[in-house]
């Protein structure tokens, strides 16, 4: 990997060699990633996220590919955002579950969750023989600020916990939260738990007085990533400022 200096600082970037574009199979990718051996990773991470980076594990990377911008960092401003009609019925449909935000802590249900997630959602693409080691590397940060929000239905007893029916895990700073991953369970995906698990996250970051919750990348008319467009008013980063994509994700 090449290196660099970020704006003059001491804050050293690696330039990844080319590798397997992980969106679409027939392209290649590479990445700029924060000195992953600097020891004010969690200092810098607010700010990489304002500058379009996204964290996997301790690495926090950015997408930067030589003939292809597909990628965009984007994130929903919390005060503007009100739910569309179909995302006020996903609330609706599942009014019943229980959210319970907690440290994140990997526990044998929720790596069956995850595994069960992947296999079905995943299925040949590698991602589907994760185990407990893959679960920690890929969703646990040795540094950030991460929690782990739960989403339960009623215990059928009315007592105890009850089934886990997906996982939001997320990043908290000062002024935003970041949506790292969410896994659900595959038997329960005309629920919509992906989308409610987005929702409430811009609550919880609502609730605390949070500016932002960002979301990744959006990929226009890609099958599993164009789904952050229905969220209103998006922002995605151009490199240099953020702005409303609502023109570009109508087209």
């Amino acid at each position: 990997m090449g290196s660099q200096h970020l704006h003059g600082d001491d804050l050293r970037l690696f330039h990844t060699s080319e590798h397997p574009c992980g969106y679409w199979p027939d392209r290649v990718a590479r990445d700029l990633v924060l000195d992953p051996r600097d020891p004010r990773l969690a200092h810098w991470y607010p700010l990489a996220l304002g500058w379009g980076f996204r964290r996997s594990g301790d690495i926090v990377y950015r997408p930067h590919c030589g003939a292809c911008r597909a990628c965009v960092a984007v994130r929903i401003p919390v005060d503007r955002f009100t739910p569309s009609r179909s995302q006020r019925r996903t609330l609706a449909r599942n009014a019943q579950v229980q959210m319970r935000v907690c440290a994140p802590d990997r526990t044998d249900e929720q790596l069956a969750l995850y595994r069960r997630y992947l296999k079905a959602r995943h299925a040949g693409g590698g991602m589907d023989t994760h185990g407990a080691s893959e679960f920690d590397q890929f969703l646990i940060g040795s540094w950030n600020e991460g929690r782990f929000l739960e989403f339960r239905d009623p215990a059928p007893s009315g007592r105890g916990p009850g089934p886990l029916r997906a996982v939001a895990v997320t990043d908290v700073t000062a002024d935003a939260l970041s949506a790292v991953y969410t896994f659900y369970d595959p038997d329960h995906v005309d629920r919509g738990l992906g989308t409610l698990a987005i929702l409430h996250q811009i609550e919880w970051a609502r609730r605390e007085h949070r500016g932002h919750v960002y979301l990744g990348y959006w990929l226009a008319r890609h099958g599993k990533m164009d789904y952050k467009r229905r969220f209103r008013p998006l922002e995605g980063f151009d490199g240099r400022h953020w702005r409303d994509l609502a023109e570009t994700v109508d087209a």
